[in-house]
């Protein structure tokens, strides 16, 4: 039976919400048929942390692998997608109790977001104590649904050190809005930009049509 696949993205435009001190979204043309020029071609200017990414864990590890010396592996399979309604954020008390799946993503009210609204300082995040939970029970991908996997302001980075410091790649920006909780299928495709701390990506989550 066939996947039906949802896009599960954050779409790229100029003036979307970036982590404040980071470059906007740009979005220039290039070469336009309409000027003359033989075909349509654009710069894009952007930080690599800009709205759906993968942090690879030299983001916050400087011994840590960067994303091209992340398993690709990690890129494909089954994930468990949580929701959680407390606004607070999300503690260990949040996660099912028992085993793990290998892939977690995390569905909050920061799906509810508008892709209109600005930078929003208190959305909800995983806190360090999940964190050590979600890396004691064997997880090797976090996804979440705004810009950073930790709280804003959160001293010492404590949730991204315990994530990527135990080689745990993250996905940020992603958007759930209509997305039940459950077992997906899940995708996940980073720009394949050597060196790098991390770099945008498409996402995708999926069922077997009938079993939605």
């Amino acid at each position: 039976m066939a996947v039906r696949w949802q896009d599960v993205s954050m779409p790229l435009r100029e003036g979307m919400a970036v982590w404040p001190g980071d470059a906007p979204f740009e979005w220039r043309p290039a070469n336009r048929i309409a000027a003359g020029d033989g075909c349509n071609t654009s710069v894009l200017h952007m930080a690599a942390h800009t709205g759906t990414h993968v942090d690879a864990p030299w983001h916050f590890e400087e011994d840590g692998p960067r994303l091209d010396e992340v398993d690709p592996q990690v890129f494909f399979g089954s994930a468990l997608v949580v929701e959680v309604s407390r606004a607070d954020g999300i503690g260990v008390e949040d996660l099912p109790p028992g085993p793990l799946p290998a892939r977690i993503l995390f569905k909050t009210r920061n799906s509810e977001f508008s892709l209109d609204a600005p930078f929003q300082g208190d959305f909800a995040a995983v806190r360090a104590d999940a964190a050590q939970r979600l890396v004691d029970a064997g997880v090797r991908l976090v996804g979440v649904d705004y810009l950073s996997v930790a709280p804003y302001h959160q001293p010492g980075g404590r949730t991204h050190h315990v994530l990527l410091g135990a080689g745990v790649l993250v996905v940020e920006g992603l958007r759930f809005a209509g997305v039940s909780a459950g077992i997906w299928e899940f995708v996940v495709l980073p720009l394949a930009v050597a060196g790098a701390d991390g770099a945008p990506c498409r996402a995708f989550i999926g069922r077997e049509e009938g079993n939605e």
